[in-house]
């Protein structure tokens, strides 16, 4: 008897579950496109390799500084613009580029002699973007390989020097480039943008699950039984959902403040203006996507799948330059 008893129950659960297409069909499309995703990124070995995009400033002007710059240009690594100081500093400074580089004046008369250990090593300056800093060890690399390559043809050519027992001949400075100038990055302020938007998207979903829950219970009917349009009761809901993440953003904001020191660069009306619009968007979005889903178990899937779709482009999981060229457009 309880075998048959404990068989029933078993062959309930998987018959409700199954008989759900929806849910059914993001438990499997979610894994599936997102381990696809992360295969794309990593790639296979047979991918191109995904260019970061770099700023590059020749302050020398010389031959071979000229010839660094068309070799680095030519690297399939790298995806260069050519710009001044001021405005390649700037380009990273805004994000636009993963690092900006600045070959300083003389940085070719200085090499030869440093190579051989008896002359003062020319500075380059990397400057980078703190939020994609792991970029900068690849780019300081790549950029010895080029300057070795285009030191050691000259030298050839010439006959001045033989290539043998040699040291670095230059050195780079990495230079944060961030808003504040002086101030340095905080790291945390990063990881609380994008966990604190995942999560607060999560709870959006809550927002919109709650009015299938409603529909089913009966309490929709209900509620629309009553004198209320339904744009009042769907604003309400909006309007609810969205105080609730601003709420939940101050606290996660005031922590990340007074514990790890986290601070607003910028404009505080902006900063405040995002924080509403992201509040409205977490609200609407939990909305959206019960109208889709039409069922609380498929648009629970469907909105997890979606928010972590959104966070992933946004590059609060990995970085965005290992993203493949065409995902990074």
């Amino acid at each position: 008897m309880k075998i048959e008893a404990f068989r029933a129950l078993v062959r309930k659960d998987l018959v409700l579950y199954f008989s759900n297409r929806r849910a059914l069909v993001m438990s499997i499309a979610a894994p599936i496109v997102i381990a696809a995703f992360f295969g794309a990124i990593f790639g296979d070995g047979q991918n191109k390799p995904t260019r970061i995009p770099i700023a590059l400033a020749d302050r020398d002007a010389s031959a071979l500084s000229r010839a660094l710059v068309a070799s680095i240009g030519a690297d399939p690594a790298f995806r260069v613009e050519q710009l001044d100081e001021r405005a390649a500093i700037e380009r990273a400074r805004q994000g636009k580029v993963r690092a900006a580089i600045v070959l300083p004046p003389g940085f070719a008369a200085q090499l030869p002699g440093a190579l051989m250990g008896g002359g003062a090593k020319p500075v380059v300056a990397v400057h980078y973007d703190p939020s994609q800093a792991t970029a900068t060890p690849l780019v300081q690399g790549l950029l010895t390989k080029h300057v070795m390559e285009v030191l050691g043809e000259s030298l050839r050519a010439s006959g001045d020097v033989p290539m043998s027992a040699f040291s670095l001949p230059f050195t780079t400075r990495a230079v944060e480039s961030v808003a504040s100038g002086e101030v340095p990055y905080n790291g945390y302020s990063h990881a609380f943008a994008g966990m604190g938007v995942q999560f607060i998207l999560f709870m959006g979903i809550e927002v919109g699950v709650g009015v299938l829950l409603a529909r089913r219970l009966g309490l929709w009917k209900r509620l629309r039984a009553a004198p209320l349009s339904r744009s009042l009761l769907l604003g309400s809901h909006i309007a609810s959902g969205a105080i609730t993440a601003l709420v939940l953003l101050a606290i996660i904001y005031a922590a990340a403040m007074a514990i790890f020191h986290v601070r607003i660069d910028g404009s505080v009306v902006g900063f405040v203006a995002i924080a509403i619009a992201f509040a409205l968007l977490t609200s609407s979005f939990g909305l959206l996507i019960a109208a889709i889903g039409k069922t609380p178990e498929a648009t629970r899937g469907l909105a997890i799948f979606a928010t972590l779709i959104m966070v992933m482009l946004g590059g609060a999981w990995v970085p965005s330059f290992v993203f493949p060229q065409w995902l990074q457009t």
